[in-house]
């Protein structure tokens, strides 16, 4: 197999295709409810024609919600609520749809994905559909070693790939993406602060369960010392994700890239999507627009993350349970943008003279000219 060239997504990438947003934004012009009006969503409308590449706008009928899965050594630290290796419990009960994030998809009718990277149990602890993915049994512990080898970094990203193709082979037509980890927002906001030049104190939040202070502060702590590790690395992305990012977030970074390749848009879940997709972004300038920042969670991690790629939340729900759950809340706004730019009537013709009116105004005319003339001789 040949060695991975991330240099590639660059060519490979293209923008969604402005001509059809201009011809969305021209529609939108046209439509009786007054520009303005709808707020966000007019944006939303474009964006997803502009993604699909046509006017007016398909209606998103087969979304799936894909999480990544994996376990984080340096939640050995005491960096998270959760007990260290506890991603397995958390991905049953998705798939039991006893989560927040399941009962939402449940309820939207979004069908789920749970892919295995690096969950610390035994690989037959869960269905082959979910482990069949499976790099290792959780990620090291990034403040005193890496989270993968470079082979396992390579793997993890070419599963994500494959993941991404299988879903846009399949006729999905929007992802709504997220992560079900222990420790991964420990490990995304490592990458926020090594791509964007700021300290540990800046990135770090207090998670899904928050912690208190003294777990903060040794998340902190965590985070600056793997952040020491990062810099060295930061010219090569996929080096950058084998040492401080984890299989989870190396895969998802695969994904996202993958899914802009095959034009396939995506909903950015928290944190950790986030990241992931600022990884991305290093990779291949063009490839954020083909994704849409479902909600502010509230860790400034993400705040950093959104602000560098220049998407903006379509909701500020403060949710931080994770799993996807934040970026299910704006499918419905999706959906709804759509629907409204597809089937909205367009404001109605000016009324043109018919034939009998055109005849009659002459008549008329010649019949005030007359009055006028009497009123003048008397």
């Amino acid at each position: 197999m040949d060695r991975l060239q991330l240099d590639d997504f660059t060519d490979l990438i293209e923008r969604p295709d402005g001509g059809v947003r201009r011809d969305a934004e021209a529609r939108r012009e046209r439509l009786a409810v007054p520009p303005g009006a709808l707020g966000r969503l007019d944006e939303l409308g474009e964006w997803l024609a502009a993604a699909q590449g046509v006017v007016p706008v398909r209606p998103v009928e087969r979304p799936r919600m894909v999480l990544f899965a994996g376990d984080h050594g340096i939640a050995a630290l005491g960096v998270s609520r959760r007990p260290e290796g506890g991603a397995a419990d958390l991905v049953r009960a998705v798939l039991e749809g006893a989560s927040p994030a399941a009962v939402l998809a449940r309820r939207l009718d979004v069908p789920v994905r749970v892919v295995d990277l690096a969950l610390d149990c035994a690989p037959d602890a869960f269905p082959a559909e979910v482990s069949r993915h499976r790099v290792r049994r959780g990620s090291g512990r990034i403040d005193i070693e890496d989270a993968l080898t470079a082979e396992e970094a390579e793997e993890a990203f070419r599963a994500g790939m494959a993941v991404a193709d299988e879903e846009a082979d399949s006729g999905t037509d929007l992802v709504v993406l997220g992560d079900v980890s222990v420790g991964g927002t420990t490990a995304a906001a490592v990458l926020v602060a090594a791509l964007c030049g700021t300290d540990a104190s800046v990135v770090t939040g207090r998670g899904g369960e928050a912690i208190d202070d003294l777990a903060w502060m040794r998340k902190c702590a965590a985070v600056r010392d793997a952040l020491r590790r990062a810099r060295p690395v930061l010219g090569d992305q996929l080096a950058l994700l084998a040492t401080v990012g984890g299989a989870d977030l190396t895969a998802m970074t695969g994904f996202l890239l993958q899914c802009a390749v095959r034009k396939l848009p995506v909903i950015l879940d928290g944190v950790v999507a986030s990241a992931c997709a600022l990884v991305g972004q290093r990779v291949a300038f063009r490839a954020p627009d083909w994704w849409l920042a479902g909600h502010d969670s509230g860790e400034p991690g993400q705040a950093k993350a959104l602000d560098r790629m220049a998407l903006e939340p379509v909701l500020t729900t403060g949710v931080r349970v994770g799993e996807g759950a934040g970026a299910l809340l704006a499918l419905p706004l999706v959906r709804s943008a759509a629907a409204l730019a597809a089937e909205l009537p367009e404001h109605p013709e000016a009324e043109k003279p018919t034939e009998s009116t055109a005849s009659e105004q002459p008549e008329a005319a010649d019949a005030a000219e007359a009055s006028g003339e009497s009123e003048a001789s008397a």
